[in-house]
């Protein structure tokens, strides 16, 4: 089982930018296919990124071109740059790992590790 912790989550204004970290403890993280999830207040939980062993990465339409999911294999830690944030990005970004690869690295519903999370909020 490996354990995550997320970091990096604040307050920033309309058009900012942030970058949140997730250290996996107890395995090395290249063994997983990974993901960013977001969910806001009375939403459904959505994926924002992927990337799996290979370091393809993933990305839904809805932030195509403001989200950048990276891994640094030296501090075995998931990395996820959020660029031009708008209000509607606030919510509670969280990562996930599952073993090896999977046929759909955005289905979050197939991962099996999840980290606590952390906030971000966008004010306009």
């Amino acid at each position: 089982a490996v354990h995550l912790v997320e970091s990096g989550g604040g307050s920033v204004q309309a058009g900012g930018s942030l970058t949140l970290s997730c250290v996996v403890s107890g395995d090395t993280i290249s063994n997983y296919a990974m993901a960013w999830a977001r969910q806001a207040p009375g939403k459904e939980r959505e994926p924002v990124a992927a990337i799996d062993t290979h370091g393809k990465t993933f990305y839904p339409d809805i932030v195509a071109g403001r989200i950048t999911i990276s891994t640094d294999n030296s501090k075995n830690a998931l990395l996820l740059q959020l660029h031009d944030l708008r209000p509607e990005d606030t919510a509670r970004y969280s990562c996930a790992a599952v073993f090896q690869n999977i046929d759909d690295p955005l289905r979050i519903g197939w991962y099996d590790y999840w980290g606590q999370g952390t906030q971000v909020t966008v004010s306009s």
